[in-house]
């Protein structure tokens, strides 16, 4: 499949990493001359962030391509996402141009604020496609136009992890950014009239109720504030606050030069000794561990990653094992030594064994209905470091899959072929009703005794040992 991009900046640059590291090729549009240089930077971070969100690779990359004419980059594609200066003038000029060269694509927006009525005034159908920066990494997008291109468009989206949502009317600046503009609002008001810097509004947001919305939103907030009583309660105790001057939501400062010199300078003293790459970097970072621990829970957007890895392809086999991992090694699993963290090759063994029990039917129903295998002993041999970003892949070899016991080898591999390390684990069938070790079910024994099975002409080079013996 073929995505085109046509304006290059931030956001069709993080439009450009999502549709690549999802496997899509891109082609490129933007008259500037630093074009190239700047999403390659853009890629660059995108390729450190995105995988790290998932336990399983993403597909392979597809092809970049930059060109000096509109109509030659957007031929073809089944996608184009005009990302172009916020100003109405160009986007009526760029759009029908889009439209002639690509008639059967989607043209996706991002603009934050013009509506699809405005936008195609010229006679063209292009829909609203509202990202959040960085695009390669935040799911949301807002979709606005003809219900029938945003279905289309929603399922396009999915396809490469992201939250499409459907805005039922078009109204300006849509649903997103009209709550954050009035956040920011009262933002220059509490700055201008002396109450708060800008680190100390960020500190409330990034301390507090930004990471309670980052999980659950804001009315879901409030119900929980409701306690048992829920929203009502809720409502009844702190409706009456809406009529109190807590804002100055509609009471807009004048923006001038001495406010936009007071709130640059703050911020300056603020964030001014990172770079913006380096900021960028700390950003992803930050969003990655959120992302991570979201997707633990299925909440927010973690349930949005979740659902798109399940639909990535199966791992297949390697060597006549499954694959039951393959993943880049994050930048939190390296340590100060610059490479993959001792800890990290158990916490892959571990995923391993959990991708293999859900192979042979042990998954996540199987533990709900009270049955499941636990680790009683594990051996790692590390064999060769393993730096961030590099690929890493886990075979896994059945040892013995009889009664209660499963024994199992995990060989880790760099890149594919460099073995790195092994992991053996023997893990116990318990019933989590008693805690007690129990004999698993049939369709489970079955499938254990197949593997085991087909694995047991297969040398097991590393199992066996004892930490000190000579290789």
């Amino acid at each position: 499949m073929k995505a085109a991009i046509v304006g290059g900046g931030v956001i069709g640059g993080g439009w450009a990493a999502r549709f690549l590291l999802n496997g899509w090729d891109v082609a490129v549009f933007d008259p500037d001359p630093e074009a190239e240089r700047k999403i390659g930077e853009v890629l660059t971070n995108a390729r450190r962030a995105l995988p790290a969100v998932y336990d399983r690779a993403l597909p392979p990359e597809g092809l970049l391509s930059f060109h000096a004419d509109m109509a030659d980059a957007v031929a073809g594609a089944a996608w184009v996402q005009e990302s172009v200066p916020e100003t109405l003038a160009l986007k009526h000029k760029v759009l029908p141009a889009i439209a002639a060269a690509a008639p059967d694509a989607i043209i996706g927006s991002s603009t934050s604020g013009f509506k699809p009525s405005e936008l195609n005034a010229g006679g063209t159908a292009a829909i609203v496609a509202h990202p959040f920066n960085p695009v390669y990494l935040l799911p949301l997008v807002e979709l606005v136009g003809d219900p029938a291109t945003c279905t289309k468009a929603a399922e396009i989206l999915r396809g490469i992890g992201m939250f499409p949502l459907h805005i039922r009317k078009e109204i300006d600046a849509h649903i997103a950014d009209r709550l954050l503009e009035a956040v920011w609002r009262e933002a220059l008001w509490l700055v201008k009239d002396g109450i708060a810097t800008t680190e100390e509004i960020d500190e409330s947001i990034r301390m507090g109720f930004g990471i309670r919305w980052a999980q659950m939103g804001l009315f879901e907030t409030y119900r929980i504030a409701g306690g048992e009583a829920g929203m009502a309660h809720f409502m009844a105790q702190f409706g009456p606050a809406l009529a109190w001057p807590w804002t100055k939501l509609m009471d807009v400062p004048e923006f001038n030069d001495e406010l936009v010199a007071l709130i640059a300078g703050q911020s300056d003293a603020q964030s001014g000794h990172l770079s913006i790459r380096g900021l960028e970097r700390l950003r992803d970072d930050n969003i990655v561990g959120i992302l991570r621990a979201l997707r633990r829970s299925g909440s927010g957007a973690g349930g949005v990653i979740t659902a798109h890895e399940e639909s990535l392809p199966d791992l297949g086999q390697q060597d006549g094992l499954p694959v039951t991992m393959r993943r880049p090694v994050p930048v939190t699993w390296t340590d100060a030594n610059g490479h993959m963290n001792e800890t990290h090759y158990l916490e892959a063994g571990s995923l391993a064994s959990d991708r293999f029990m859900a192979m042979v039917g042990a998954d996540a129903d199987y533990i709900a209905a009270g049955k499941s295998y636990f680790t009683v002993e594990n051996h790692i041999r590390y064999l060769d470091e393993v730096l961030a970003g590099e690929m890493l892949t886990v075979t896994t070899q059945v040892l013995a899959g009889e009664g209660k016991r499963l024994h199992l080898l995990h060989r880790l591999w760099k890149d594919g072929k460099r073995l790195s390390a092994t992991v053996e684990s023997l893990l116990l069938h318990t019933d989590l009703q008693t805690r007690r070790t129990s004999l698993p079910d049939e369709a489970v024994a079955r499938k254990l005794a197949d593997w085991a099975a087909r694995h047991a002409g297969i040398e097991a080079e590393g199992a066996g040992r004892f930490v000190g013996q000579r290789p």
